[in-house]
């Protein structure tokens, strides 16, 4: 059992097909052909429908900047989590110039992903991954050992110990946990 961290400041960002923002991907898993998670930090340059992913369950948040209106709602930073069928493929507007944006994608059918805010503690209890993303940093504790962690990083680790993982840090962050049974 090890942990790989990797910050979005490490990364260099990718342009849009659409001219419509830049994305750094932190994690396609566990291949980045063939991925059944994506994680990724974008930021939204211009109002645009997202990209339609048929097949694909997406969780979405803002980190940086006034907000984005989604689904007619309007979402910013500090909210929780918004999880939508990626196949919808929502209108954005922003609501006052450039966000920074968490995205989490997840083939469904393919195992079960839990996503939960990481202000209490997650028992890896059956997971083959874990993960956690924190916006502001932070330290990450697992198994006696403390990791820390830059803004805007993801730290990850497949078959991880049933010890359990705890996160102290400021601003939002979020446990992921992967499971090969489907329910």
């Amino acid at each position: 059992m090890s942990w790989s961290i990797i910050s979005a400041a490490d990364v260099a960002p990718q342009a849009w097909r659409n001219g419509g923002g830049r994305t750094r991907e932190l994690l396609a898993w566990p291949h980045s052909n063939d991925w059944l998670l994506r994680i990724s930090v974008a930021d939204i340059e211009t109002d645009g429908p997202f990209s339609k992913f048929e097949g694909v369950d997406r969780w979405f948040a803002v980190l940086d900047g006034a907000g984005v209106c989604l689904f007619g709602h309007e979402l910013r930073a500090g909210e929780p989590l918004l999880q939508f069928d990626g196949a919808a493929a929502p209108e954005c507007s922003l609501i006052d110039g450039v966000t920074r944006d968490f995205n989490l994608m997840h083939r469904r059918g393919k195992g079960r992903l839990r996503v939960q805010p990481a202000g209490t503690a997650l028992a890896p209890v059956s997971a083959r991954w874990v993960g956690l993303f924190t916006a502001a940093g932070g330290a990450l504790s697992h198994g006696g050992r403390a990791m820390p962690l830059a803004a805007l990083s993801l730290a990850w680790c497949e078959a991880p110990s049933l010890q359990t993982c705890t996160f102290e840090g400021n601003g939002s962050a979020w446990w992921m946990s992967w499971h090969e049974d489907a329910e």
